[in-house]
């Protein structure tokens, strides 16, 4: 039987090639007894500013495994564990027996809806994948203009258009879940050419990262794998409308007009309004959730280099690349970092014409001389200041129109030095930073809840302590942070994975709040995919 070892340590100055050596000498046997092996997940502690290490997982077989040395077996003298490899291999059922009178539709082309929609089209089922916005190529150049000083675009933004939010959002790969599932949506974003020769293995890296350069040919690759299977995808399609009675779905009405359909997969993204909006009118079941709320801070990258690797921290820059860090503050609400983007630039991540709110993005390099993060807190839904299933939405907007308000229309990013949040003063003078399109000083209370402005103030402190004195000086805050994720849960069947008021209807994604990042909305898809699959019979002609 295969063997998983974990927590084998080495010096980051290792060589890589002598990686079966310390594997044969951590199970105590020799490297000719070591048959087959491959690292299943390789990672960076930086705890010990003494000497990085990485920490290596394997899978491997051992020809004799008696041979094994018992001390070595996971005991208390060794830090490397031990233990029988077992995961189950990644699979998809048989197609199901009650007929689909009719193509699914997906709506929306982010990580979750173009998984679903490829692997509904890898099997038979001849999707039709419908997004509000452009095309990948035409979205970036709309980006471009905005970031320049141009015009907002309503369907073609940081957050509308092909791949969806994720396409601008730094291209984190990293994922809480394990498993063969998450395994396959890794393997196809490294076939569609997510993986790039000199960079980390984003299969078995902990933390991989694409880049917001390298996402947009990953996106593209999955929409021609899912024409090429049969599958279909319209650009310039917003679901205005759902047509549906008794006996469930039976088309869409958008704006190119009507769509019959007894299926469709909603995956709509966290930031689509309009269309919660829509589902509340036609009563489809949903539930108001916690979502996260706060600011983004910005520091100098040489200072988060410093702080991570340590006194010789230049000397690693060009093996590790730029620092990454992840901080929590605990209290009565807790403040904790999300979305860290090392190298990277602040973004507006506007989705609506007069309001505001901000966002982090790095490109594949993280070569911008500046690091920021989210900084953020969770907000309760007893803290909505309403009743209703979308007033978690109301309170974004609430707040975003004020930032909007404050940059006076021109999409600035009210900005506070974060010493000066902590004293309650107003900023002076505003360093430079990532932003496209200027700053402005503010008190950044006036764009958050008291709960969480209270959490930020708390928090800074306690993790400027947690790093001797060296978060504060120069931290500089932007905001506000509000679309972390989704304030709305789509209610769904935990088994069969539909909607319980519309037979037909499919939640999926950080839209329909059950995933929070790339990796976990493209997995939310695949499980969708394979649910529909094993219920229905192929689509025929």
């Amino acid at each position: 039987m295969p063997l998983r070892v974990n927590n084998l340590r080495l010096s980051i100055e290792e060589p890589e090639g002598n990686l079966s050596l310390h594997l044969a000498r951590a199970l105590g046997v020799t490297p000719a007894d070591v048959g087959h092996w491959r690292v299943l997940r390789k990672s960076l502690d930086v705890r010990d500013k003494r000497q990085l290490q990485f920490v290596y997982n394997f899978a491997v077989e051992v020809h004799d495994e008696q041979r094994i040395a018992p001390h070595r077996a996971g005991g208390a003298q060794s830090p490397v564990q031990i233990e029988p490899y077992d995961d189950p291999p990644f699979t998809m059922p048989e197609p199901g027996k009650e007929p689909l009178p009719g193509r699914p539709v997906v709506v929306g082309s982010g990580p979750a809806g173009l998984v679903c929609g490829y692997f509904l089209a890898l099997h038979g089922y001849r999707p039709i994948v419908l997004e509000r916005g452009t095309p990948v190529n035409e979205r970036i150049h709309d980006v471009q203009r905005f970031d320049a000083g141009g015009a907002f675009h309503p369907e073609s933004n940081y957050l509308f258009g092909e791949g969806g939010a994720g396409t601008f959002s730094d291209g984190k790969l990293t994922c809480r879940g394990t498993g063969p599932d998450v395994m396959r949506v890794l393997e196809l974003f490294a076939e569609c050419k997510g993986q790039q020769i000199g960079k980390p293995d984003i299969i078995t890296y902990h933390r991989p990262h694409l880049g917001s350069n390298r996402l947009p040919a990953v996106v593209k690759a999955i929409r021609r794998k899912i024409i090429a299977h049969g599958g279909e995808v319209r650009f310039h399609t917003k679901v205005e409308d759902l047509q549906c009675d008794e006996q469930g779905m039976r088309g869409v009405e958008t704006s190119s007009g009507l769509i019959a359909t007894p299926l469709v997969v909603l995956a709509i993204g966290h930031s689509a309004r309009d269309t919660y909006e829509m589902l509340a009118r036609r009563a489809v079941p949903m539930t108001a959730k916690p979502f996260q709320f706060g600011v983004r801070v910005e520091h100098p990258q040489t200072l988060i280099n410093s702080v991570q690797y340590g006194p010789k921290h230049a000397a690693y820059e060009d093996q590790l690349g730029n620092a990454d860090y992840s901080l929590v503050a605990h209290g009565e609400h807790d403040l904790f970092t999300f979305c860290m983007c090392a190298g990277g630039h602040i973004i507006p991540s506007v989705s609506q014409e007069g309001y505001f709110c901000t966002n982090g993005m790095s490109l594949s390099k993280r070569d911008s001389p500046f690091a920021n993060s989210g900084l953020v807190v969770t907000v309760p839904v007893e803290a909505f200041e309403g009743t209703d299933v979308l007033a978690g939405m109301r309170l974004q907007e609430r707040y975003e129109k004020k930032a909007f308000e404050l940059g006076k229309g021109a999409y600035s990013v009210p900005t506070q030095r974060g010493v000066d949040f902590v004293k309650d003063r107003m900023t002076k003078v505003i360093p430079p930073g990532s932003y496209p399109r200027g700053k402005l000083s503010a008190d950044l209370r006036e764009v958050l809840p008291p709960l969480v402005a209270k959490a930020v103030k708390h928090g800074l402190m306690q993790m400027d302590r947690r790093w001797h004195g060296r978060f504060l000086p120069d931290a500089v805050l932007t905001g506000p942070e509000t679309r972390g994720s989704s304030p709305v849960r789509i209610d769904r069947d935990s088994q069969s994975r539909e909607s319980p008021g519309v037979r037909g209807l499919y939640p999926i994604g950080e839209g329909a709040g059950y995933a929070g990042g790339i990796v976990s909305a493209a997995v939310d898809g695949l499980r969708t995919a394979r649910a529909i699959i094993q219920r229905y019979a192929q689509v025929e002609g």
